[in-house]
């Protein structure tokens, strides 16, 4: 997602823990002051894969932001439990819970700098969010975009 900042913001649907491991291992060879990672896991999925995911994100990432993917009919805070374990003990990154998958995107575009890249992983290219058997309009770039914008970025877009 490309509006004339300078930061790197990139949405993927890197969904399992290899997705993920992969999309990391690969922004790590890229020149990057910090790697922002927004992540989630689906609900009424396998759960075996959210500590896996988190911990991750947590060894491959500077900061993490844990947040909803599509919970479906689980509570979206006990995905966020379930991921947490992941991260106990692992070495690296900081990170927040924001369930919210609107602010956490926000929040993400609002604290990275020149030279970071900010990964919001998980959904790429949905446009909606599966909460209690409802899909409701929900699109990752068009959520980056708006926050890109909110901090004053209006170049051409990507």
């Amino acid at each position: 997602v490309e509006v004339g900042q300078d930061f790197r913001v990139l949405v993927d649907y890197a969904h399992t823990p290899d997705g993920l491991k992969q999309v990391l291992d690969t922004l790590a060879e890229l020149p990057k002051n910090r790697l922002i990672c927004v992540v989630g896991a689906g609900g009424d999925r396998d759960r075996k894969k959210r500590p896996l995911m988190a911990r991750i994100a947590q060894e491959l990432s500077d900061i993490v932001i844990l947040t909803s993917d599509n919970p479906r009919t689980e509570d979206p805070q006990s995905i966020l439990d379930e991921m947490e374990v992941g991260m106990v003990g692992a070495p690296g990154a900081t990170h927040v819970r924001e369930v919210d998958r609107h602010k956490a995107i926000e929040q993400a575009i609002a604290i990275a700098q020149s030279g970071d890249v900010v990964l919001i992983a998980g959904k790429g290219h949905e446009d909606y969010q599966e909460i209690n058997h409802v899909r409701h309009p929900f699109d990752d770039r068009v959520e980056a975009r708006n926050a890109l914008k909110s901090r004053g970025f209006a170049g051409g877009e990507a």
